[in-house]
């Protein structure tokens, strides 16, 4: 049994047998020379194969610096590389989509995006599985599959998988991995729609722009109609007619204790003051009367916490509370999504920020619980407060809040910017706060009897605070004006209590008409009207400004010359596609398409159909209004001395010699006359990339540095012959003001009888 198990040991090889015979005999030479030639050569050892370097798995994300904190959570077998948004899309040269068939998109790699996509191919040769992890919706499901398609036909054999998340966290990115799924065509197939019908709008629209207004304009099938609603605002606003009526109100005093009240009976009936001498009617027929407490109510209410944010709420309270356009709240919001760092940890401290659902995760609750019952433990309610989402929403993400409560605003005060800060305090405070008792507040209502006058004094202050303890930066003026802060000091009134009158005061005012949009006010209507989804309203708004189709003025959108030119001629020529109702219902279709309720293609020919018929008889018919906006001017050219006239550009006006195009000369419109070196123009700049606020200069520059961000208004100050600039403060609205800071005259709305923008 040993030798049989001995020989089994030894090597099968020849030359192993022959190496190890003579190892065991080593006197005994070799009895011929093959023999020795066969020995020396089993004397080289074989060289062992080196291992093979274990494949790992590659996960690929839309940003780097989501890719940078979620490399951070994965072990060192994951890499994670950014995709940079959209690698595939439709080429921008021509319209590539199949009309003439069933509408077909022609997808090409972006140019300049070619290196990214051979990067990711050669990365996922290398890895055994890939993970796509793109934004959960339907541009992110659309990412996937461009991807995985484009990966696969490099590289057939590697397996694919997407994953989704709601939040950057470890144990987010961690559940993810563990639970991956396939694409969602339905998702894939509702982005084609909607590109695809993007597509077909923009390019059958803007050619017949350029045709008959100028080069480079754009429509859309949702700016568009935003267009729309802007210029409609303008023409109520302009078209608005304010009326005049008086307001009375009496000053009262019980011991130190001073107040106002407001006339709201006169011999028994509510007052109609027309005029000034309807207020010196009533004051005649009560001066020298005795003020006396009449009727004292007393009443107690509830207020709720509002809802977490969805998109379109956080744009809105951002421009409100803070000042930010969408635009910039979306980008700070992104920022705080993708992750920061905080110390020695890189987190993401917000969740998906492009939502429209109030809806929140039943993990979520439980930790927000635990917060307030430590922090505020009289504030935690029995039950989680629930909220419903609105019926046209797609649901399909929970509300914005902060991924981890203990984060409060004043722990992350070193680690944010102060934009960064102010957002994430909005979103912490309105989702904790979501999660609290309601504020009690207690209002009390007197009535003061003058003669025949009633006026009537009102006061409110905060009985439980509730929610309102956390609720600070997020607090609108709604919010102090129901209780959020405490009422005017109104002293303790009884009935029968004679009180001391120290005036009447009569005040002239003029009803109010329709304010112009706002980010909030503009998103709020697109919300509500269903035009677009919350990943749409910010960019909206943007292409809206830089196709110079609106103006940002004091925060408000006031559309210009060119945009509403564009308006007139789409809601004349294509009434149905800049409709606010077809356009929702547009909106309601793709999601019919993500719900596999809708074929997208049938979808599509529906529409193209009629619409391409209306595109041909619109560009044969319509008349041409190229040149409408050119207007000449008695400026001469100093280059060749020919007349200059005004055109309008990507930014606004110029001027532009008529010379064209033997003389190419053109000049910024002149404003005023430059203050400091008396022989420069001031004229509107920007930066050179186009962006940024715009702001006023001296065309002598550099010589002549002098630059304001207050535009001239086309008149000089008669006290020191500087121009004036238009301002706008919340005192005193609109108003012209010298541009010397050593001069202090001023022009006020009122003292030019002048309104000022509306609030």
């Amino acid at each position: 049994m040993a030798e049989r198990t001995a020989q089994s040991k030894r090597p099968a090889s020849a030359g192993a047998a022959d190496e190890q015979t003579s190892s065991s005999k080593p006197a005994a030479a070799p009895t011929t020379v093959p023999k020795a030639k066969t020995s020396a050569k089993a004397k080289a050892k074989p060289k062992p194969k080196a291992k093979e370097k274990p494949k790992g798995i590659l996960v690929v994300v839309e940003s780097p610096a989501k890719a940078k904190t979620i490399e951070k959570y994965l072990g060192s077998k994951y890499t994670v590389l950014a995709s940079m948004g959209h690698l595939i899309d439709l080429p921008k040269s021509r319209i590539g989509i199949d009309v003439e068939g069933d509408f077909e998109p022609e997808y090409l790699t972006i140019r300049g995006k070619a290196k990214l996509l051979k990067e990711l191919q050669k990365a996922a040769k290398k890895s055994s599985l890939v993970l796509l992890a793109s934004d959960n919706d339907r541009e992110g499901e659309a990412i996937s599959y461009h991807i995985r398609k484009a990966l696969l036909s490099k590289e057939a054999s590697v397996p694919m998988e997407r994953i989704v998340f709601n939040e950057i966290t470890p144990q987010a990115i961690r559940d993810a991995v563990k639970n991956p799924r396939e694409i969602d065509e339905t998702k894939v197939n509702a982005q084609k729609a909607r590109r695809v019908l993007d597509r077909l709008v923009g390019y059958n629209l803007s050619p017949l722009l350029w045709k008959k207004v100028k080069n480079g304009l754009s429509a859309g099938r949702v700016q568009s109609v935003a267009l729309r609603l802007i210029c409609d605002r303008e023409k109520e606003v302009e078209t608005f007619l304010p009326e005049e009526y008086w307001s009375l109100e009496a000053d009262f005093r019980k011991g130190r204790g001073a107040f106002s009240g407001e006339l709201v009976l006169f011999r028994g009936a509510k007052p109609e003051l027309k005029g000034e001498a309807g207020a010196s009617e009533v004051i005649a027929a009560v001066e020298g009367k005795k003020a006396v407490v009449g009727e004292v109510r007393e009443t107690e209410r509830s207020m709720k916490p509002k809802p977490p944010f969805t998109t379109s709420k956080l744009q809105q309270t951002a421009a409100n509370r803070l000042g930010y356009t969408s635009k910039k709240t979306m980008q700070i919001a992104q920022q705080l999504y993708e992750g920061v760092n905080v110390g020695s940890t890189r987190i993401g401290l917000i969740t998906y920020m492009r939502t429209d659902s109030t809806r929140i995760s039943e993990t979520a609750i439980a930790e927000v619980r635990g917060y307030i019952g430590e922090k505020y433990p009289a504030e935690l309610p029995e039950s989680p407060n629930v909220y419903v989402t609105d019926g046209k929403a797609q649901d399909a993400h929970e509300a914005i809040r902060p991924t981890i409560v203990a984060y409060d605003p004043d722990s992350l005060k070193d680690h944010l910017t102060r934009d960064q800060l102010r957002l994430y305090a909005l979103v912490w405070e309105r989702f904790v706060a979501s999660q609290m008792t309601g504020a009690k507040i207690r209002s009390t209502s007197s009535d003061i009897v003058v003669g025949d006058a009633t006026f009537r004094v009102g006061s409110s202050h905060i009985v439980e605070q509730g929610f309102y303890k956390v609720v600070k930066l997020g607090a609108s003026k709604e919010d102090r004006a129901s209780g959020g802060a405490e009422g005017g000091s109104v002293p303790e009134l009884r009935p029968g209590e004679d009180l001391k009158i120290e005036r009447f005061r009569p005040e002239q005012h003029f009803t109010q008409g329709p304010s112009r949009f706002t980010d909030a006010s503009i998103i709020r209507a697109m919300e509500e009207q269903g035009i677009g989804r919350p990943s749409t309203y910010a960019p909206t708004i943007s292409v809206l400004l830089e196709r110079y189709y609106v103006t940002r003025e004091n925060r408000q959108l006031a559309p210009t010359t060119l945009g509403r030119m564009i308006s007139d001629i789409l809601v004349e020529s294509f009434p149905q596609v800049v409709n606010v109702s077809f356009t929702a219902g547009m909106e309601a279709g793709l999601d019919e398409v993500e719900d596999a309720k809708t074929d997208w293609v049938r979808m599509i020919r529906t529409f193209y159909s009629p619409f391409k018929l209306r595109v041909d008889e619109v560009m044969e018919k319509l008349q041409s209004y190229r040149g409408r906006l050119d207007e000449p001017t008695d400026i001469v050219c100093d280059k060749c001395g020919r007349p200059m006239v005004k055109k309008l550009g990507r930014f606004g006006f110029f001027l532009a010699c008529t010379g064209f195009p033997e003389c190419r000369n053109t000049r910024s419109i002149p404003l005023a006359k430059c203050p400091r070196c008396g022989t420069g123009d001031i004229v509107a700049r920007r930066r050179a990339n186009g962006r940024g606020r715009e702001f006023y200069g001296c065309s002598r520059y550099p010589d002549c540095d002098f630059i304001t961000y207050s535009k001239p208004t086309g008149s000089n100050c008669p006290k020191c012959g500087w121009f004036l600039v238009e301002k706008y403060d919340k005192k005193s609205g609109s108003h012209k003001a010298c541009i010397n800071p050593d001069c202090d005259y001023l022009h006020t709305h009122e003292e030019e009888g002048e309104r000022g923008p509306e609030d």
